[in-house]
């Protein structure tokens, strides 16, 4: 099993508030994801299986600076996915925002997680359309139940292929904010939040949790990975 990892170094256009960021790559992406020919990701309603990270690093005061080159990761299963995207998301220079000067690419076998932490809001759903929260929810093994189950789904559905799970992927699970994070969308010219957490999780050592660890690495952990939910990192990836 392997990640495919595109870090595109980007200069801005204009000025961009650090909350807008998100909406403003995943258009992007969106774009060039169409350009390649890969449209149908989208018009489907299944997991498409990719994530990203917003811009980095990041300006104290919120607000990355028109005129500085900036970098943001995009991560996928997919490797068809990400060679037509090597040509594409650099090809796109029309973009009001930002121009991608270069994009890195690299392949990352799969390897032992000892620890995933999210770098923008983890986002689950649950019960009336409502997020898991703190304030709403509370049920922390509610939450490892969601994301276990949402990681399992993604393995199954994109690799065609059941994991016999006996335990919850997830060992422990740390809630890093005091108050919900949220990525902001538009939609038909409405302002729409996904309220979610920044998690420290350390995975289970077993052969399953570490494929469905890796899963979450590679695509995302938990929902709305393509507007950016769920971007993570790890210690000790080179």
């Amino acid at each position: 099993m392997k990640a495919f990892e595109l870090i595109c170094t980007v200069y801005l256009k204009d000025d961009i508030w650090f909350q807008n960021s998100f909406e403003i790559i995943a258009k992007y992406i969106s774009h060039c994801i169409h350009s390649a020919g890969f449209g149908k990701i989208h018009e489907s309603k299944n997991y498409k299986y990719y994530t990203f990270g917003s811009f980095y690093p990041i300006e104290k005061n919120k607000v990355y600076e028109k005129g500085k080159i900036y970098q943001f990761t995009m991560r996928t299963l997919n490797e068809t996915l990400a060679n037509a995207l090597r040509g594409s998301l650099k090809n796109n220079t029309n973009n009001r925002h930002f121009t991608i000067v270069e994009v890195a690419y690299r392949e990352i076998s799969q390897f032992f997680v000892n620890e995933l932490y999210s770098v923008s809001p983890v986002i689950v759903s649950v019960d009336n359309g409502r997020f898991w929260t703190i304030k709403e929810s509370g049920d922390v093994e509610q939450l490892k139940e969601l994301l276990h189950n949402n990681a399992e789904k993604k393995y199954k559905n994109f690799f065609n292929e059941k994991v016999n799970v006996y335990q919850n992927f997830i060992q422990l699970i740390e809630i890093k904010n005091r108050t919900p994070q949220n990525i902001v969308i538009t939609k038909d010219d409405k302002k729409v939040r996904f309220f979610g957490n920044k998690l420290r999780i350390i995975p289970n050592e077993d052969e399953v949790s570490q494929k469905l660890a890796f899963v979450a690495f590679s695509c995302g952990i938990g929902e709305k990975n393509s507007y950016g939910g769920g971007f993570v990192l790890t210690k000790g990836l080179k």
